[in-house]
């Protein structure tokens, strides 16, 4: 299938991660031109770095995304470095564990900002853009099943953030969808990465037996869909949020 990637320029945030890292290497695979967006920057030069080894332009930016002009200047500098931003990935996120009675405000807003309030400002930059030159795009909204199941193991800023995702995801599409501005999500369940490995190695069988699939997913797994639905053999889908959770969600 060709999915029509060849040449266009998209934007990754929390690219060093390992689901972002994992969306960046399959785009650049697909001939896709990529801006790796991570506050960890030698991390995300060496995500760049495998990224131009496919024969595609790419980039390291950091972006501290706790802060709201760094959100549009990631959209803004990838317009300068590319050319334009024909895609954005909010993948990036903070999934810190706390129960509600020990959350500080500080805690909460950071988890906000990072997950949801992030996402609304790198998507309102990179709308405004596109359709003022009259450009088609994708966005892609990186989400969790506890945004329907709401959290077991602490994460009820993080659930909240998530759900408000859904719903921004469903509310931009509508805005922009007749200007060729395609908006989804992917809802994810647990997937073995840096960030989930704490709570994998406490209690990995906890995880398992709520997974119908009855495994972990690994990022190349949730990078795939995340992929195509970035691509143009998926310009007829927009609003929805397409479950990469192994059956967590089910629905």
């Amino acid at each position: 299938m060709d999915l029509q990637l060849k040449g266009k320029n998209a934007i990754v945030t929390g690219g060093a991660g390992g689901v972002g890292s994992a969306i960046c290497e399959l785009l650049a695979a697909e001939g896709a031109n990529v801006v790796v967006s991570d506050i960890d920057l030698p991390r995300a030069e060496a995500v760049a770095e495998r990224c131009r080894s496919a024969g595609v332009k790419a980039q390291a930016i950091r972006t501290d995304l706790t802060k709201s002009e760094d959100c549009a200047a990631l959209v803004d500098r990838t317009e300068e470095l590319l050319g334009s931003a024909d895609i954005l990935v909010n993948n990036a996120g903070l999934w810190p564990t706390n129960l509600v009675h020990d959350i500080g405000l500080d805690e909460w807003r950071r988890t906000l900002d990072i997950n949801l309030t992030a996402v609304f400002l790198a998507s309102q930059r990179f709308v405004q853009l596109a359709l003022g030159k009259g450009r088609k795009g994708k966005i892609l909204n990186v989400t969790s099943q506890a945004a329907f199941n709401g959290s077991t193991t602490g994460h009820a800023h993080y659930a909240a953030a998530k759900s408000g995702v859904v719903t921004f995801t469903i509310s931009l599409s509508r805005e922009v969808a007749a200007k060729g501005i395609n908006v989804n999500a992917i809802a994810l369940g647990m997937v073995d990465t840096p960030m989930s490995s704490e709570a994998l190695k406490a209690d990995r069988a906890y995880y398992e037996k709520r997974i119908q699939i009855g495994r972990v997913a690994q990022p190349i797994e949730v990078a795939r869909l995340a992929v195509f639905l970035v691509s143009g053999a998926a310009d007829y889908f927009t609003g929805a949020t397409f479950d990469a959770s192994g059956g967590m969600i089910a629905r």
